[in-house]
């Protein structure tokens, strides 16, 4: 929940050494731990996107450089949830700095609630119940998955993780750059109007 809320907290970390301890020592039941990780997933990024919310980019432009959302990530998020906001919030879940983020943004944003709601709830569900479940399962099996087997899927692990990273960096500066480039074109819209009352003020 405090993570959802725009705290850097390890929930993912805490969500998977908690379903593998289920599985392996059977001291915990799965159950429990999914309703706990869905529930605090979604009231945690109700409370996110009601401060952000009632606070904007404010708050954002303030703190968010400490953990890394810096201008051009705010204008990126800002860019992406005008053109993707339900797709975003239901990803967003799944991708470590926007799950902190991705409420306060909403909110910001100013995303219409019943429709956070919606992807918010769906993205919970599926995160949270996916991670646990999965990791139960793996922790049951924990003790056969060794030797080769073990190494082949620890090797394509990482291979998978490092690209899911190079893909994301890459294609976040593609989307920053789209995103500026949209700015200023929205900006100069903006500001043409009010060039044009000043120039008909003037003739007149």
């Amino acid at each position: 929940m405090l993570e959802s809320m725009g705290l850097p907290l390890p929930a993912e970390s805490i969500i998977i050494a908690a379903s593998l301890y289920a599985g392996s020592t059977h001291h915990l039941e799965i159950q429990w731990i999914v309703v706990a990780t869905i529930i605090g997933a979604i009231m945690g990024d109700n409370l996110g996107y009601l401060i952000g919310h009632r606070y904007g980019y404010s708050l954002l432009r303030k703190h968010g450089t400490k953990v890394g959302l810096t201008e051009e990530r705010l204008l990126l998020g800002r860019y992406l949830f005008k053109r993707h906001g339900g797709i975003i919030v239901f990803l967003g879940r799944f991708v470590a700095i926007l799950r902190v983020f991705v409420a306060l943004l909403a909110g910001a944003n100013r995303m219409p609630w019943t429709t956070f709601l919606f992807y918010n709830a769906l993205g919970g569900i599926a995160w949270g119940g996916g991670y646990a479940i999965i990791t139960y399962q793996l922790g049951k099996q924990i003790e056969k998955i060794t030797g080769p087997v073990g190494i082949t899927l620890a090797a394509f692990s990482v291979v998978f993780i490092v690209g899911a990273f190079l893909f994301l960096k890459k294609n976040e500066k593609r989307l920053t750059e789209e995103a500026l480039e949209q700015a200023r074109l929205e900006e100069n819209n903006s500001s043409s109007p009010a060039k044009q009352r000043s120039s008909n003020g003037h003739h007149s």
